[in-house]
């Protein structure tokens, strides 16, 4: 796939180096998957992100707009051992500092889930990476109510977290105003268009490498690391 660069002067192979040391599990080839679908919007566009945690994916979207546009950042950060809190939302704006991007990120601090009843204003991108349950992953989805048509809707932890693939296969499958293209690990990427009888097959082959995920996360909680090596997972993390 030919790749895009931004109008600026960053490009992808510059900015990356800046987003690797930031805390999070986004990969490069996800980074870059997010950073062109950013750099191909036109004019001056909005992105959504849902759930920044440090902000590694929001340090990626706002570099790739180049000064043309806004990113608006919706995270709680929850207190709490698994989430930070404050502490949390601190090192995110430092890191977004250190980037040169504070002025490009607009940060809700609140639940997408509150935020989205109240919300008039049109998205060109949507990018969702907040709680993973199956009611949040739903709710989250209808933000794609305010994209035109062609826009991305891109889904982290699609098929390998539970509750965002259970989310997916009830919303995503018989919408038909989403269409599946293609997925980068667990990065999805959905396009706002009326989905073809082989967009939805390509969801449904999709399946079998969720249920291969599921496993290994089964046996990395039961710490047979030794089992999910033996199926290609050389990880102590989880599949993403």
């Amino acid at each position: 796939m030919q790749t895009r660069e931004p109008t600026g002067n960053a490009t992808f192979d510059s900015v990356w180096p800046i987003a690797e040391p930031v805390k999070g599990w986004l990969t490069r080839e996800q980074a870059r998957l997010l950073w062109d679908e950013a750099v191909a919007l036109r004019g001056h566009p909005t992105i959504v992100e849902i759930g920044s945690h440090h902000g590694r994916s929001t340090l990626i979207l706002a570099k790739a707009l180049a000064g043309r546009g806004q990113v608006i950042a919706i995270d709680p950060f929850v207190e709490g051992r698994l989430f930070g809190g404050s502490a949390t939302r601190g090192h995110f704006e430092a890191n977004l500092a250190r980037a040169g991007v504070s002025g490009d990120v607009d940060l809700v601090m609140d639940y997408s889930t509150r935020v989205r009843p109240k919300w008039h204003r049109s998205v060109d991108y949507l990018y969702i990476d907040g709680k993973h349950d199956y009611w949040t992953l739903a709710d989250d989805l209808r933000w794609a109510d305010h994209l035109p048509d062609g826009s991305p809707v891109l889904v982290h932890d699609c098929f390998s977290s539970i509750g965002v693939t259970l989310g997916v296969l009830a919303h995503v499958l018989p919408s038909r105003r989403l269409r599946y293209e293609r997925r980068t690990g667990s990065l999805a990427l959905f396009r706002i268009a009326a989905p073809s009888r082989a967009d939805r097959l390509r969801i449904l082959r999709e399946i079998p490498w969720w249920m291969r995920n599921v496993g290994i996360k089964v046996l990395l909680r039961l710490r047979l690391r030794g089992l999910a090596q033996a199926v290609g997972h050389d990880s102590p993390y989880d599949p993403y």
